[in-house]
């Protein structure tokens, strides 16, 4: 069945969808962006000030299924903070209204890096009411991500990246770099001087103008995965300007992006098998009810997808490395398992590519979008490979390591055996994920030399033991360089992340940022609904 799927998903695209536009722009918020100016002094000139003296103005966001007390604005930012008349930046910000009075804003980072703020706001408007009761809640698309200046490789720079390290073309190491090199130009090229200023440096500064902008003496923050590491960048950087902050399924500070890719592989294939065993166990499993020739099965899927490619409808084609991509995103979740599954079984059963495809750009589900006010990114030119070009791109920034020819043979070698063991089905997509940066600028050393012994506010550290993207070790060991000022709590849970998944967590984490209570370090949440300790 296998062998010939990528010949039946072939004819089966031919009657998909006609609606290219929807699909075109999977993944983007559907907005428009009216009225959404900004006031300021009307000062010029080349230092921080006139960024500094916004207002946003909001408005109603305008969109198919959007919330209706969704509220949409933007902000201004300099392209470069060394040198802010160099050029700017828009920001495009979404929030819900406070129901009473509000104290003030608190802002939501729901990580990636990559993914849209606004989105994550929009779709989980439930999971974050219960803020509203004394905040506006407000999320953003970070500089280089959906509707904030998009980044983009292209659709087949992790093709390349693949081909660039395969073991045949490992023996000359000079023609691996020259293909990783051609790989960093071509995200040069799609993506303009973005790309040189989107490290979490520049994006915890433009948090600071946002907080100002906002009317708030200090943040006020809420960050998943990634956004904690943004959270703690902007700990280090404006020690006194924290307010509350809460961390939810702790990113690493000092791990090398090698180390980290393979933590995520791990991860990542711990969480497929217990979703096959899950999906087994249901008679609409597309691999039967045998949870060893599942996974089997999902290494077969993936090897005939690469092999035999798919063409889509907007000129790329879909492989089994977008594949995998589309299986980690349903897994970060358990709420995700039964659409990955439906997913699954579309592409095994029917040769429907559709639900995969949609979870690999990150936009199962998005409302058909509708055009922005300028100057933000029209939503149809918003790339589809934002989400991973944009993950890449900060990731890269953010870390100094650029080994020269010679090591990276080595470590490219030593790394694809450890890789493929920790997973057969993530271990070669992690791996080119993190030789991407081979052949960019070197990134800042900043965030492994200076994020550590913050004189900040007690904020509130959360970690998932069965998280499968953010290990539990993480969230001890930056607890630790953090210093004083880290409370640690542990959520005895599966999943990533626990805000969405845990009573007792999203419980914790509303009780500190509207009261100001927080549990003792090292208080635990046991399984779903039960009380911490």
């Amino acid at each position: 069945m296998l062998v010939k799927l990528s010949e039946r998903l072939r004819l089966r695209r031919c009657a998909m969808r006609p609606s290219v536009r929807r699909c075109a722009t999977a993944g983007v918020v559907g907005l428009a962006l009216l009225g959404t100016g900004l006031t300021a002094t009307g000062r010029t000139g080349s230092d921080l000030d006139r960024f500094y003296d916004q207002r946003i103005t909001w408005s109603a966001c305008e969109g198919l299924d959007l919330p209706k007390d969704l509220q949409c604005g933007r902000l201004t930012v300099p392209l470069d903070y060394g040198d802010p008349g160099k050029g700017t930046l828009e920001l495009a910000l979404a929030r819900y209204r406070a129901t009473a009075g509000p104290r003030g804003s608190v802002v939501l980072n729901f990580g990636g890096p990559g993914g849209s703020g606004i989105l994550g706001l929009a779709h989980g408007r439930k999971d974050f009411l219960g803020l509203t009761d004394d905040y506006d809640v407000v999320s953003f698309d970070p500089r280089g991500v959906g509707l904030s200046s998009p980044v983009s490789c292209g659709t087949d720079a992790t093709q390349q990246a693949l081909e660039a390290t395969d073991g045949e073309e490992m023996a000359d190491p000079g023609e691996v770099l020259r293909q990783l090199r051609g790989v960093a130009a071509e995200c040069a090229e799609h993506s303009g001087p973005v790309l040189g200023h989107i490290g979490t440096v520049d994006v915890a500064r433009d948090l600071d103008v946002m907080r100002q902008a906002l009317g708030d003496k200090k943040l006020n923050y809420l960050g998943f995965s990634y956004g904690t590491r943004l959270g703690a960048v902007y700990a280090a950087k404006f020690p006194r300007k924290v307010g509350r902050m809460a961390l939810d399924g702790v990113d690493t500070l000092t791990e090398p992006l090698a180390e980290q890719g393979l933590a995520s592989a791990r991860g990542q294939q711990t969480a497929l098998e217990n979703f096959l065993t899950w999906c087994t166990e249901e008679l609409s499993c597309p691999f039967g009810q045998d949870a060893r020739s599942a996974r089997t099965q999902v290494v077969d899927l993936v090897e005939s997808l690469d092999e035999n490619p798919v063409p889509t409808d907007f000129g790329y084609e879909f492989t089994g490395q977008d594949l995998v991509g589309a299986i980690a995103q349903g897994l970060y979740t358990k709420e995700m398992w039964p659409l990955l599954q439906r997913a699954l079984a579309e592409l095994v059963e029917d040769g429907d590519i559709s639900g995969v495809e949609a979870l690999a750009t990150g936009g199962a589900g998005m409302p058909v979008p509708r055009r922005a006010d300028e100057p933000l990114t029209d939503p149809e030119d918003v790339p589809l490979d934002n989400l991973p070009a944009a993950l890449m791109a900060v990731n890269c920034a953010d870390d100094p390591d650029r080994p020269d020819a010679e090591r990276l043979t080595r470590d490219v070698a030593r790394l694809r055996e450890a890789y493929e063991e920790a997973s057969p089905v993530f271990g070669p997509y992690r791996l080119a994920q993190v030789v991407l940066c081979y052949g960019r600028p070197r990134g800042t050393d900043y965030i492994r030399e200076r994020v550590k012994d913050v004189d900040t506010a007690r904020m509130l550290l959360v970690g998932t033991r069965g998280d499968p993207a953010t290990p539990y070790r993480w969230t001890v060991e930056t607890a630790e360089r953090l210093g004083s000022a880290a409370v640690v709590l542990d959520n005895r849970s599966e999943g990533h992340t626990g805000y969405g998944s845990s009573d007792c967590v999203h419980r914790t984490i509303d009780d500190f940022l509207l009261h100001g209570s927080l549990p003792p370090n090292g208080s635990s949440c046991g399984g779903e609904n039960e009380d911490r300790l």
